[in-house]
C-alpha cells in the first residue's frame, strides 16, 4: 500500500521532497529511502500519533520556505496529473490555503469527506445510534452534514475536510500554525482545516480524483474508537459542545452558498 503511495507522488516533477513518517516500534519501513532520491525517512520509534509526525514534516517545509505542502495517507493513490492540477488551481487561486480533489474508494464509489462543522450529536450519534429507530434520522442528517445533496461534482468552498489529502499553501500554516498535537487520532484535520478557513478559503475540487483505502478503523477496533473519543471531547471542550456560535455561523454559511437554508 505504501510502496502504491509513493508511486502516485514521485511520478511528479513538482514534488521537491517526500517526507516518510515512520511511527513504527522497527524501522522496517527504512527500505523505501532508497525508492527514490526525494525521500527523506524519519524514524520515530513509537506512535507519536497522527498530528504530532506530520508536524515534524511540517515544519520542516515551513523551514525551507516551500510553497506547498502535501499532507498524504499511506492508503491513497492517484494518477499522473492530480498534482499538477492541484498546484495549477492553488497558483491562480491566492486566496485558497487549503484544497482538498474528489476521493474515491477503490472500487470508483465517492468517499463524502465534505463536512459541516461537527455537532456532538453528529459525532456520537451517528457512531452510536446507528439503529432503528434513529437509523432514518441519521441518514436524513447524513444528507446535510456530509453535504451528499450536492453531488460533489461542483466546487465547494468546505470548513471541514479530510486530513487524508490536504494540499496546504504553507504561508497560511504560518499564520494559523500545525496540527493540534494534543489530538492524538481524529479530528485533528477537523479543527486545522476549521483554522485554515477562518484565514482563507478551504476549496473541494471535484476535476481531479484519488483514491483512499479508508478502513474506518474505529469502526472495527475498540482502541481506536477510543482514540476518537477521546479526540471528540478534546475537539468540543476546545470550540463548544453546544454554544458554539462560530459552528453556527460558518455552517449556516456554508449551506447558503450550496442552495438551502442553514
Amino acid at each position: 500500500m505504501l510502496k502504491k503511495c509513493l508511486n502516485s507522488v514521485i511520478t511528479s516533477n513538482l514534488v521537491h521532497k517526500i517526507f516518510l513518517i515512520d511511527n513504527s516500534p522497527k524501522n522496517i519501513l527504512s527500505k523505501f529511502k532508497n525508492h527514490d532520491n526525494r525521500i527523506e525517512y524519519i524514524f520515530n520509534g513509537k506512535n507519536l500519533g497522527f498530528g504530532k509526525a506530520h508536524n515534524i514534516a511540517l515544519r520542516k517545509s515551513i523551514e525551507e520556505k516551500v510553497p506547498y505542502h502535501l499532507v498524504l495517507n499511506p492508503d491513497v493513490y492517484f494518477e499522473k496529473g492530480v498534482l499538477e492540477e492541484l498546484y495549477k488551481f492553488m497558483e491562480e487561486n491566492t486566496d485558497v490555503g487549503l484544497v482538498m480533489p474528489k476521493v474515491l474508494y477503490p472500487d470508483g464509489k465517492i468517499q463524502y469527506l465534505c463536512k459541516l462543522l461537527p455537532t456532538p450529536f453528529d459525532l456520537f450519534g451517528r457512531r452510536f445510534l446507528n439503529f432503528p429507530p434513529f437509523k432514518k434520522y441519521i441518514e436524513k442528517r447524513n444528507e446535510i452534514y456530509e453535504l451528499r445533496f450536492t453531488g460533489y461534482n461542483k466546487m465547494m468552498v468546505v470548513s471541514h475536510l479530510s486530513g487524508c489529502f490536504m494540499f496546504i499553501r504553507t504561508q497560511v500554516l504560518e499564520k494559523v500554525g500545525l496540527f493540534d498535537e494534543r489530538f492524538f487520532m481524529y479530528l485533528e484535520d477537523t479543527d486545522l482545516s476549521r483554522r485554515i478557513y477562518k484565514f482563507s478559503k478551504t476549496v473541494y475540487y471535484p476535476h481531479v480524483y484519488i483514491y483512499h483505502e479508508f478502513g474506518k478503523g474505529s469502526y472495527k477496533n475498540w482502541k481506536l474508537l477510543t482514540y476518537h473519543i477521546k479526540s471528540a471531547i478534546y475537539y468540543f471542550n476546545k470550540w463548544g459542545w453546544f454554544f458554539d456560535k462560530e459552528r453556527k455561523e460558518i455552517n449556516k454559511k456554508t449551506l447558503e452558498k450550496l442552495g438551502i437554508g442553514g
